[in-house]
């Protein structure tokens, strides 16, 4: 088994066909200076071992090198073992809140990059759990399917936004049943989900939804972020603010943090609120409950063990570039007697 690090660097191969065009330009160039100078014969008996095919043989010295020196900048690896690796973790859901009430700054710098930045922040304290994020407002959507790869699912993160939703409004229980969906896993006897939001929930059955994915051995953690006092809803155009949400009698609206919503929710699953105002408080708390978690094994994989092999290709170009400089286009003296390119016929 192998893989190639660098393939970018094939590029330069282009460059083998360069160096054979000027090669040849020059060949051309210098036999027909010579039959100007003076006619074969002459110049045979002026420059006796001048050898075209030596010429040529150190052009293939040259270009063999950068080739291998080429390969070498690709870094080819080979496998040479192969091992079992087993994981072992639980599984994360994080519902996150993309209602246009979550970009009200009343935190900085609104509810919902502090969401953000509480989720990633996780991330960065786990080991080998899986996690998954579900956004929702008026409807609950898929963002990341669960997965062990941080990195991917901190960047899907960075590109959550209330446009990602086509209805407006906080469906904490559409999140819930979609949450359902990603435990897949029969086995799996530690489920987590966490829902961010700012806890502004109408729907008189989310605790019911609760209840009963709880009842699934989903164990589930609400964060709440914003202020009870509140703040007002920005309408951006481009990037930037061109005012606030406004009711129908031209009120500017004020979104406010529903703590209770949040509570009720999390006393329903036999979870836990956590105030979100201070990103280091659920992390913490978040970071405690996983590491005291039992861990299941999840996945199991086999890969190979790869090894850099380029200093092969290295000492191999190098050879032949050395061999290139001490190789002399001057006929040798078996070499006098083999007419590879008809020379004598061209007297």
């Amino acid at each position: 088994m192998y893989k190639l690090e660098e393939p970018i660097y094939f590029y330069l191969f282009a460059i083998v066909p360069v160096l054979v065009v000027i090669f040849l330009l020059v060949l051309w160039w210098k036999k027909n200076t010579r039959k100007k100078f003076a006619d074969l014969a002459l110049l045979e008996k002026l420059a006796p071992n001048l050898s075209n095919f030596k010429a040529i043989l150190k052009l293939s010295f040259l270009l063999i090198g950068l080739s291998f020196l080429i390969i070498a900048l690709v870094n080819p690896k080979m496998g040479t073992k192969l091992q079992t690796i087993k994981r072992e973790g639980v599984d994360i859901i994080f519902a996150l809140d993309v209602s246009k009430s979550m970009l009200a700054q009343d935190i900085a710098p609104n509810r919902l990059e502090k969401a953000k930045q509480i989720i990633s922040k996780i991330i960065d304290k786990l080991g080998s759990d899986r996690v998954g994020i579900i956004i929702y407002a008026g409807n609950a959507y898929p963002l990341l399917p669960i997965t062990t790869d941080h990195a991917a699912a901190k960047m899907f993160l960075q590109n959550a936004n209330p446009d990602m939703v086509s209805s407006q409004g906080t469906a904490i229980t559409e999140a819930l049943d979609l949450a359902k969906t990603y435990y897949n896993n029969d086995e799996q006897t530690n489920k987590f989900l966490l829902i961010l939001s700012d806890g502004e929930d109408h729907q008189e059955e989310t605790k019911q939804k609760a209840q009963d994915i709880a009842n699934e051995g989903v164990k589930v953690y609400t964060i709440g972020v914003g202020t009870e006092s509140g703040g007002p809803i920005p309408i951006k155009l481009n990037g930037g603010n061109i005012g606030y949400k406004k009711d129908r009698q031209g009120e500017t609206v004020i979104t406010q943090r529903k703590p209770e919503i949040l509570e009720g929710i999390a006393r329903a699953s036999n979870g836990t609120y956590i105030d979100g105002n201070k990103t280091e408080q659920p992390v913490k708390a978040i970071e405690k409950i996983i590491s005291n978690a039992q861990k299941s094994e999840f996945e199991t994989k086999q890969f190979s063990d790869y090894k850099d092999q380029f200093q092969w290709f290295l000492g191999i170009g190098f050879l032949f570039l050395l061999v290139d400089v001490f190789f002399f286009e001057r006929k040798t003296k078996w070499l006098k007697k083999v007419d590879l390119f008809n020379e004598k016929e061209e007297k």
